[in-house]
């Protein structure tokens, strides 16, 4: 099953009835939900929707539990995932990989208990493992900014590039981003991983300040990448020698769009509350017929400053 959208009307929907079936059993099922912690912008907004999403489902359902737990670091995500199988016995598992490799075999062996598992965002290096994938459009995500890059860009125009933290998303955005601008002649300087961080980003883009006298455009890949693009950019005093794209739809940054910025032309959603789709189908799956097994893939959009309104959303915590 492969959905770009489902109408959230008749997911409701199907919860509520779900709901219904539920009050009549007495067994009690128990969903684990590991995600990274709020490390940057757009995990604070994930984290955000992710706690509103199991309070919400917890007090629907008489019959789910949840475990939450959030991680720095790979390492301390696999314990956790060990430890809700251990000591609560979780039904099923609501995973965003904090990296893909090291969270594949500990995920799999998960399955291979009959545990449910949905995997989030960055999926594991191992495909099939999974019951459920719930993701944004990761190859439309680097598709339009690559697009949108080489409809700007000219022949010979040169840019550099901020990668995220090594997952199968990020090589599934990077390798849509090149095909993109291939034949476009555009020259591609440098290509590193600022791993979806501000202060890392900040780094990555002051190296390339100083080693390329010539940048036209940056692809930051990432809102909170690019705030740290910007301020290095800022600090050097080269604003007017390029503009950056990042990714995500940060409300800041959607807001310098809608207001004209040059500097931030456009960008491309990805929203992080895929992981209340990603709960609420889970929790639906355990509680109803309903089938939920496949993929549910939410397709990405470019935010321009003249759609940039309807993606700013000024109470949102991303």
């Amino acid at each position: 099953m492969t959905k770009s959208r489902i109408m959230g009307g008749a997911l409701a929907a199907a919860l509520a009835l779900g709901a219904q079936g539920a009050a009549a059993q007495d067994d009690t099922r128990t969903i684990g939900v590991a995600i990274p912690s709020a490390t940057h912008g757009f995990m604070g907004g994930l984290n955000f929707h992710a706690r509103d999403t199991i309070e919400r489902l917890e007090a629907t359902y008489d019959n789910l539990d949840f475990v939450l737990a959030t991680a720095g670091d790979a390492g301390t995500m696999v314990n956790d995932i060990e430890d809700m199988v251990a000591t609560r016995d979780i039904d099923a598992l609501v995973v965003l990989p904090f990296e893909s490799e090291p969270l594949t075999s500990p995920v799999k062996a998960v399955a291979d208990q009959g545990i449910w598992v949905t995997v989030v965002d960055r999926g594991l290096s191992q495909p099939g493992i999974e019951d459920l994938y719930v993701a944004g459009d990761n190859p439309g995500f680097g598709r339009m900014a690559g697009e949108y890059f080489a409809d700007t860009l000219g022949e010979g125009d040169k840019i550099v590039v901020l990668r995220g933290i090594p997952t199968t998303l990020d090589n599934e955005r990077v390798e849509a981003f090149e095909a993109a601008i291939d034949g476009s002649g555009i020259e591609v300087l440098d290509m590193q991983h600022g791993n979806w961080n501000r202060d890392d980003a900040f780094n990555v883009m002051q190296d390339y300040l100083s080693k390329y006298q010539q940048i036209d455009a940056v692809w930051a890949a990432d809102d909170d990448m690019a705030v740290g693009v910007l301020e290095a950019i800022a600090q050097a005093g080269r604003e007017d020698e390029m503009w950056v794209v990042g990714g995500a739809g940060m409300k800041q940054v959607v807001k310098r769009i809608m207001d004209g910025d040059p500097q931030l032309p456009v960008n491309v959603s990805y929203p992080p509350a895929q992981i209340a789709t990603a709960i609420e189908l889970t929790a639906l799956g355990l509680v109803s017929d309903a089938p939920v097994a496949g993929r549910f893939i939410i397709g990405s959009q470019l935010i321009t400053p003249e759609n940039a309104e309807k993606f700013y959303f000024p109470d949102s915590p991303f």
